[in-house]
């Protein structure tokens, strides 16, 4: 499927110009340091040169008046499927920057569910080399933990590292092997990175397509409980006790797994999870009316689930927001919900529905979200050390401008990706990213027509 640009947007390649801009006039976030005032932000030759009121124009190539508008740090999502290499029909990674850049991501880190399987450098370096020709965002890899997320033999996790992997994880297959999952712990503890666990126990969940529930048995469906995912937060927080890597959930689906972590986190364990906008914003009942398009791993589960979930963002205990972004052609998402792949798109929708979920409900505010989605997923990545997550004096000009009042309804137009598999068309966002800015490079604008 051809990629959709929408004529009221502008996205920009990646070897542009870099030129100065100054930004005047914004309500700046920065959650790391802790400022939120109205500042201009000045921008020369990459960086960010000073953030203050009242910076002189004088010689800036281009001045952006952005009363009214917020400036954050560039967003970060930790967790995508870019499908390059050996799925491009589904994405690659110039589509995929592009759809980030749209949703004003800066930073995007790709699983490894790819083919060949992002296990070895050689793929982390086609990759890195690929983003930096072709790229609208920066990307960085996680590279798989086992050779072929096979879970039977350790990948090259040192020669991964060396290579400029930010994370490790077998992302949609589990680590079924306790034994395995100890000596993963004890290479990637090694690294200083993070493991990212996809939790899930197979043996409950073979051949489920949703979640186990009323609305599952209403329909026929074979369910996929929720314990399949807590049994693996159990399992691996035990495992872990002694290593302390740094483990982390990924797209935490189960209202019970909240209190798991809390736990973990209480007991002074290296413990973090994230959630992603479908587990905020929908139930199991949309398989019920959007089918396939409703069809998640892990699945949508009950309204308990998802106010429990929320909760755990208000009460800090999920610190972490991704998207799962997982691409699926038009033709493959449209079979019988037994044989149609797991996933939706979500880097073009998250911010507005995020802010639906957490900040309309009122569970937490705009700069508590802006954290969850730069400073937070940096650190977990490691790329706070790089001067990402955050606006610092010198530090990276990643730069996100958002419109807190653009009321806009998500439609196909909107997805300028290679697959448009997502339940939320028709949705009304109450705000938008309306300029993305990487490294000194305006990559995406909203024209506003």
């Amino acid at each position: 499927m051809p990629s959709r640009v929408n004529p009221h947007i502008l996205c920009l390649m990646s070897n542009t110009t870099t030129q100065s801009i100054l930004i005047q006039n914004a309500r700046v976030i920065d959650p790391a340091s802790g400022f939120d005032q109205i500042s201009d932000v000045l921008v020369e030759e990459g960086a960010i040169k000073s953030i203050k009121s009242g910076i002189d124009s004088t010689g800036v190539d281009r001045v952006i008046d952005a009363t009214g508008m917020i400036v954050t740090p560039g967003l970060i999502d930790p967790h995508v499927h870019l499908r390059d290499p050996g799925q491009t029909h589904k994405e690659d990674i110039e589509s995929g920057t592009r759809a980030a850049a749209f949703g004003g991501f800066t930073t995007v880190c790709c699983m490894p569910n790819t083919d060949p399987c992002l296990d070895a450098p050689e793929i982390v370096e086609y990759i890195t080399s690929k983003a930096n020709r072709t790229g609208h965002s920066r990307v960085f890899c996680v590279a798989a933990a086992t050779k072929g997320r096979k879970g039977t033999q350790l990948a090259e996790i040192n020669l991964c590292d060396n290579a400029g992997a930010v994370g490790f994880s077998d992302d949609g297959d589990v680590i079924e092997s306790a034994s395995m999952m100890r000596n993963v712990f004890l290479s990637v503890a090694a690294t200083g990175k993070a493991f990212m666990q996809h939790c899930q126990e197979l043996t409950l969940t073979k051949g489920s397509v949703m979640h186990a529930g009323e609305v599952s048995i209403r329909l026929g469906h074979k369910g996929w409980p929720r314990v399949a995912e807590e049994l693996i937060i159990e399992r691996d927080i035990m495992l872990n006790q002694g290593i302390n890597c740094r483990y982390h959930i990924q797209h935490m689906s189960s209202g019970n797994s909240v209190e798991l972590v809390a736990r973990a986190q209480r007991a002074g364990q290296p413990v973090t999870a994230e959630a992603s906008p479908h587990h905020l914003l929908l139930t199991d009942k949309a398989v019920e009316l959007q089918g396939t398009a409703a069809k998640m791993n892990p699945p949508l589960r009950e309204e308990s689930d998802m106010e429990a979930l929320r909760k755990g963002v208000a009460d800090g205990i999920i610190t972490i927001l991704a998207t799962d972004h997982a691409p699926h052609h038009h033709d493959e998402k449209n079979q019988p919900m037994t044989d149609a792949p797991f996933g939706i798109i979500g880097l073009e929708s998250a911010l507005g529905l995020y802010h639906k979920a957490l900040v309309e409900t009122g569970h937490i505010d705009l700069p508590k979200l802006i954290e969850l989605l730069t400073i937070n997923p940096a650190k977990l990545c490691n790329l706070d050390s790089q001067g990402f997550g955050k606006l610092s004096i010198g530090g990276p000009a990643d730069i996100t401008i958002i419109d807190p009042s653009n009321k806009w309804t998500l439609s196909t137009d909107d997805l300028v990706g290679k697959s448009t598999n997502t339940p939320f068309i028709g949705w009304e966002m109450g705000i938008r990213p309306i300029m993305t800015i990487m490294g000194g490079q305006i990559k995406y604008e909203f024209s506003g027509e």
